[in-house]
This record gives C-alpha cells, sequence and structure tokens, in this order.
C-alpha cells in the first residue's frame, strides 16, 4: 500500500495529467483555443513567423500548444509512476525531487503570467500537494 507522501506525489500528479490531457484535447478539438476573432484565426494561418516561411503562425500555434500538453502528461506520468513503484527512488534522489520541484514552480509562474485562473490555480494545487508529498516524505 502506498504511503501518504507517495498519495501526495500522485495527487499532484493527477491534477498535472488532467490539464494536460485536456489541453491536448482541446488543441485538437473543437473551438476553445482558437481566437474569437475571425480575421485573427485567418491572419494566423496566413502569416509564416521570421525564423521560416515553412510554417504559419497557426501551424506553430498548434505545435505549440501540443508539445506543451505533452509535457504535461509526461511529468504526469513519469512522477506519478515513480510515485507508485518507486518511491524510495524518487524521495531518496534529490535530483528528481529538485526537477519536479522546479518544474512545477516554472509552470507557476508561467501560469500566473500568461494562463488564465483555472490553470493557474490547478498548477498552484499541484505542486502545493508535491510539495506536501517532499516533506511527508523526508520523515
Amino acid at each position: 500500500m502506498p504511503g501518504l507522501a507517495s498519495l501526495l506525489i500522485v495527487a499532484s500528479a493527477a491534477i498535472v495529467l488532467v490539464l494536460g490531457a485536456l489541453h491536448l484535447l482541446y488543441t485538437f478539438r473543437g473551438r476553445k483555443l482558437h481566437p474569437r476573432d475571425a480575421e485573427t484565426l485567418r491572419a494566423m494561418q496566413q502569416s509564416t513567423l521570421w525564423i521560416t516561411r515553412q510554417a504559419t503562425v497557426w501551424q506553430t500555434w498548434i505545435g505549440f500548444n501540443a508539445s506543451h500538453s505533452l509535457g504535461l502528461v509526461s511529468f504526469a506520468l513519469i512522477y506519478g509512476y515513480l510515485a507508485l513503484a518507486a518511491p524510495g527512488l524518487l524521495l531518496g534522489s534529490l535530483f528528481l525531487r529538485g526537477v519536479g520541484l522546479a518544474l512545477l514552480l516554472a509552470y507557476v509562474v508561467v501560469a500566473r503570467r500568461y494562463f488564465f485562473s483555472v490553470p493557474f490555480h490547478g498548477v498552484v494545487l499541484a505542486t502545493a500537494f508535491f510539495i506536501a508529498g517532499l516533506v511527508v516524505g523526508s520523515f
């Protein structure tokens, strides 16, 4: 049976997994990540970036959103798995704890600055669970 530290980290990972999976779904289905203004969408679909003419702003928008989602899902699967299958490895590794915490804190900063309230509050809660898991796991 998993200990409290593992369960807290799994709760953190579950929140991140839900956020990432929903974001991936919204990237490819529906209009939730489309601009409300039809002219903006058309401009994104027709304009290229200075770095290349091979991709439109819209193509890179979809790619950035998909890769962001995959990063969230990957974090959640890896840390959730480690918390359940190898809690000694996760909690005993300063590197793994540090990378996980740094990534979540970076998401908090990015979400605060660039996202809206739901993902911000979700990642803050996930970070709080992760920190609580680390604290409980250190005893």
